[in-house]
């Protein structure tokens, strides 16, 4: 039996993982740290073993009474500002929580599991592959040697926190992993991300905007996936070491938002009482959802593709993805279309 603690557990990713680790290790114990802000969600965590506690990660007295008051021998860093568009209006938030928090938490961590003779532990930190910066057309995809060129306020303080967890391990000696993800999708996503408010705004008949010519390219990855591969970090992962985890599905926005439209157009034609529901879908006036795409100006900073060289990953911990992205978006879709229970307070928030 194990005890971890998982920051960020109320939101999507952590959400996410929570539930994954208690169906696969049901005898584990799961302590959840999550401040609720506008991301974090109880509801997110129904039908999971997990405790959760109300606090800030920024808070290091409440982070090493958990660790000891539970015997915390496993940490799993999701708790972050994440959205790059609220990073480019508001830093100061990103500054505060990715990197005072990671550092906040690096430091209960030394004190608890180093103190005296120390306690086997691991520390893992999930990170970005918006850390190393944009990718040109004929680029290699980032590896974990790639160097670090973050362009936005969110992929900045996502770098700093990545070279402090690295720090604490070179110097203080803990034992540390990292893993930097590409963009994830599933259930559970908080409705300002791309696919979920894609797939809202077109149930209510709203625009689809989208940034620029819609040709910035990203590797998605369903966070299924991603939860195997922080399992496969924690398992098999080397102190020290980081991994990048990606779904290979590399893929420019506008092919993205096509197949949500296709996705959207094919549930109204499946799907009993669908147009009742949503009557001001185009799907549910027998008009295509692709009517809805709007193109705006672009964000500020905009990197134009990114891309994730799993070897490493594969070679050392025996990880790949399990999802095809047509597959996983459909699962996807169909999770939000049944659990409007889920999401409505979201919008109405």
């Amino acid at each position: 039996m194990a005890n971890l603690l998982v920051t960020g557990g109320a939101g999507f990713i952590g959400g996410n993982f929570v539930h994954y680790w208690n169906a696969k290790y049901p005898e584990d114990r799961v302590v959840v740290l999550d401040a609720l802000t506008y991301a974090g969600n109880r509801s997110t965590l129904e039908g999971s073993t997990a405790e959760l506690v109300e606090g800030d990660i920024r808070d290091t007295a409440l982070v090493e009474s958990l660790l000891r008051d539970h015997a915390i021998t496993t940490l799993v860093h999701f708790a972050a500002e994440s959205h790059v568009d609220r990073s480019i209006s508001g830093p100061d938030a990103f500054i505060d929580a990715n990197i005072l928090g990671t550092n906040s938490l690096l430091k209960a961590a030394r004190a608890v599991w180093l103190a005296g003779s120390g306690v086997p532990h691991r520390f893992h930190h999930i990170s970005t592959d918006e850390v190393f910066g944009s990718l040109g057309p004929d680029d290699p995809a980032f590896s974990e040697v790639t160097p670090y060129a973050p362009n936005s306020p969110y992929s900045a303080s996502k770098a700093a926190s990545d070279h402090l967890v690295r720090a604490y391990h070179h110097t203080y000696g803990l034992e540390v992993t990292t893993s930097n993800c590409s963009n994830n999708y599933g259930p559970y996503q908080y409705p300002e991300k791309l696919i979920p408010l894609f797939l809202l705004n077109a149930l209510h008949g709203r625009p689809l905007p989208i940034y620029g010519d819609g040709m910035n390219v990203r590797d998605w990855l369903h966070v299924e996936d991603h939860c195997r591969g922080i399992e496969a970090c924690l398992m098999r992962g080397a102190p020290g070491e980081t991994y990048n985890i990606g779904g290979g599905a590399e893929l420019p926005n506008m092919t993205v938002i096509d197949t949500i439209c296709a996705e959207v157009d094919r549930a109204f034609a499946e799907i009993e009482g669908l147009a009742a529901r949503y009557p001001d879908a185009p799907a549910a006036k027998g008009q295509l959802t692709n009517s809805l795409k709007t193109f705006v100006t672009d964000r500020a900073g905009h990197d134009r593709r990114y891309a994730i060289d799993e070897t490493k990953a594969r070679a050392e911990l025996g990880y790949a993805p399990a999802h095809g992205f047509e597959d996983g978006l459909r699962q996807t879709l169909r999770w939000y279309l049944s659990r409007e229970a889920w999401w409505r307070p979201l919008l109405a928030g």
